[in-house]
């Protein structure tokens, strides 16, 4: 049987090393924002993220992603709920707090327990709190789809990551 004439053979390609992908990828600027939750004995957790993203509007879900080597994981794993705080400009040593593995780091922040007993934040831009929708595979990470079930939003001058610095964005 012959080949469908708008069909391509493809070639595999060699692998993309991991750094060239990383090195690529900081050229795409994104917001900053800490994921929290609390584990079964209520003790707050944490976690600088950029990997977030709206997935729907009806119904209202949200995704972001965890390393699988991240020692959070067993908690937002175990957790049904939780919380993603979007970062402003002013939250740049929160953010590298959070990214740390400093166990220490709701003692070093203003926060309060949200909506579901929830960890927010205070200064944040926005903050969206979720159930737990569904969980999958996704390489050397586990992607975390949300329901949103509450939002807030303070407005104000978002924190941003491109080429491995964290700046200001300037919003008009």
């Amino acid at each position: 049987m012959e080949r469908p004439m708008n069909q391509t053979v493809r070639q595999p390609l060699p692998a993309v090393p991991a750094k060239a992908l990383r090195d690529t990828l900081s050229n795409y600027a994104t917001g900053v924002a800490i994921v929290t939750t609390t584990d079964t004995d209520g003790t707050p957790y944490g976690v600088t993220i950029n990997s977030f993203n709206s997935v729907s509007l009806e119904p209202p879900l949200v995704l972001w992603s965890l390393a699988l080597s991240a020692w959070s994981l067993p908690v937002f794993q175990r957790a049904s709920g939780f919380a993603v705080n979007i970062l402003s400009h002013e939250q740049g040593e929160a953010c590298k707090l959070f990214a740390s593995r400093d166990e220490e780091r709701f003692a070093q922040v203003a926060w309060e327990r949200g909506f579901n007993d929830l960890p927010v934040l205070d200064g944040n831009l926005a903050t969206l709190v979720c159930d737990v929708w569904a969980r999958h595979p996704g390489g050397d990470h586990e992607i975390m789809i949300g329901e949103v079930l509450d939002c807030t939003c303070t407005g104000g001058t978002p924190l941003v990551y491109c080429q491995g610095q964290l700046g200001a964005l300037a919003v008009n």
